[in-house]
């Protein structure tokens, strides 16, 4: 017979703790999971944005540093708001298995812990700027429903450890318990987030209104314009296609009925602005290319679109800026703000509230309904979306969203030039291979465009006709492909005669620089 060394565990115990733990983990989730759904039901019912799931996530957008965003973005692009709130549910999620955890072993600490969990939501959605007397409802309930149920779930738990049978009643009791509030919870987030979605959806309301005929309307695409090249990136960037890199993990919901934008600050006289009055403006079309700051170089984070709306320079003019002004700060209707020069605003190029992207209202996602399109600056810094207001003030008085964070505050965009095809590292045929792609230089426009092939001489690339100085033009070169490896480097002249530098930098604080350059096999 064996003996059992005083102090130390059954064998039996040690085998049971495996369940019990997992049990406990199970009940913090749930409880969790049922929160949040409850939370997000009433968020779509009552106010939107203050869903504390998302609001979470926004918080991690505002206090996250430079490095870190420009990782995410360069690593999955686009799809950085889905790895945010992908990445702050697995975050609730192992909190609240340590609550069950810590409630199993020591409560009720672990109410405690999911009940901080909860208020770092409640703090994020309160806190936005667009919240509201209701925003911190939903996430009361979360936690009062959160931490209620842990307490009932571990309750059930410690009954079925107490329990000599192990497939008896307090089993069953605790697993349809657990089960149902986890189930539903995820079911209530998903319904919260389809009813959320039908609140904000706009499409009935851009439906509602025909766009004016333009009073000036953009010169026709030139013929040559546009190349027939395979794998190039079209002249014009279809809306669905057109980049999106912002702040708002929920797309604004904004009725274009309620929608006013202001003019204040340094400015002789106030000036307010309906969406009626607005379209009842004389518009103006345009051709601009918009970039994002976070572009590496050869990245994706740019697009061509044919804008409509009525020029900045005109609304300020009504509200006459004051002697001393430098900058216009924009804010959107989510709070976020951006620090444009006063003079991108007045001077020759056309800086419009946007109200149409490629002959549709603009988009939800793209700023409906309306937008700043600023030609020759980077969009933190100009392009804000669901914009509502326009403070004329100094660069000296006020600062930005991201210039707070680290970046600088005027952001112009960069001469650089980009390989389409052939796509990198793939392999060619021998012969003829075209190589092609888009340069660019918002606002100056580019005069020539060369390409390098390995080691050798710098080679003129065909360059397409320009639309304007505000858009990027598309290029070709002729290669004689050898067998091997090589490597294909491009690079860009503006209208000024300016060369495009071969220095890299980072896109940290103010635009990535370097030579794009690809790696092909020809075999």
């Amino acid at each position: 017979m064996s003996q059992q060394t005083v102090g130390e565990p059954h064998p039996t115990a040690t085998v049971a703790a495996g369940p019990a733990r997992r049990r406990a983990a199970l009940a913090g989730i749930a409880s969790a999971a049922a929160g949040i759904g409850v939370a997000e039901i009433v968020a779509a019912v009552i106010a939107p944005r203050s869903s504390s799931l998302f609001a979470a996530g926004s918080l991690v957008i505002d206090v996250a540093p430079p490095w870190l965003k420009e990782s995410v973005i360069a690593l999955v692009g686009t799809a950085d708001k889905v790895v945010i709130i992908a990445s702050v549910a697995v975050l609730v999620a192992v909190l609240a298995a340590a609550a069950g955890l810590l409630e199993r072993s020591r409560p009720p600490w672990g109410q405690v812990l999911l009940g901080a969990v909860g208020v770092v939501g409640l703090v994020a959605a309160t806190t936005r700027a667009d919240s509201s007397m209701f925003s911190a409802i939903p996430s009361l309930l979360a936690i009062g429903i959160g931490v209620t149920l842990l307490r009932v779930l571990t309750r059930q738990s410690a009954a079925v450890s107490a329990d000599p049978n192990p497939n008896g009643v307090p089993r069953r009791t605790f697993l349809i318990t657990s089960g149902l509030a986890a189930g539903l919870g995820v079911l209530a987030v998903v319904a919260g987030r389809v009813a959320a979605s039908g609140i904000q959806a706009v499409d009935a309301a851009r439906r509602m209104f025909t766009l004016p005929a333009p009073a000036v309307a953009a010169p026709p695409v030139p013929p040559g314009a546009t190349l027939n090249v395979a794998g190039i990136t079209p002249l014009i960037t279809p809306n669905e296609s057109f980049y999106r890199i912002d702040t708002a993990l929920i797309v604004p919901s904004v009725d274009p009925a309620n929608w006013t934008l202001t003019v204040t600050g340094m400015v002789e006289r106030d000036v307010t602005i309906t969406f009626d009055e607005l379209l009842a403006l004389p518009l103006e079309e345009s051709y601009t290319t918009l970039a994002c700051v976070s572009n590496y170089v050869g990245g994706d984070l740019i697009g061509n679109a044919l804008w409509l709306g009525y020029p900045i320079r005109k609304l300020l003019a009504r509200a006459g800026p004051k002697s001393g002004a430098d900058m216009v700060l924009s804010r959107s209707v989510d709070g976020f703000t951006a620090g444009t020069p006063l003079e991108a605003l007045t001077d020759d190029r056309n800086a419009i509230l946007a109200v149409a992207m490629n002959g549709s209202p603009l988009p939800a996602e793209h700023g409906f309904p309306v937008r700043m399109v600023v030609p020759g600056l980077f969009g933190y810094v100009s392009a804000t979306k669901w914009v509502t207001e326009l403070t004329v003030s100094t660069f000296a008085q006020e600062s930005a969203y991201w210039t707070d964070r680290g970046w600088s505050a005027r952001g112009p965009v960069k001469l650089s030039s980009r390989i389409d095809t052939p796509r990198e590292s793939r392999q060619v045929a021998e012969g003829e291979v075209v190589v092609a792609g888009v340069a660019w230089s918002q606002h100056v426009g580019v005069s020539r465009v060369e390409v390098q092939v390995d080691d050798g001489a710098w080679s003129d690339a065909v360059l397409a006709d320009a639309i304007s100085a505000d858009t990027w033009r598309q290029w070709s070169y002729p290669w004689n492909a050898r067998q091997g490896r090589h490597q294909l480097t491009v690079r860009a002249t503006d209208a000024n005669g300016r060369l495009q530098t071969s220095a890299y930098a980072d896109v940290v604080p103010d635009g990535a620089t370097g030579l794009h350059s690809i790696v092909v096999d020809v075999g």
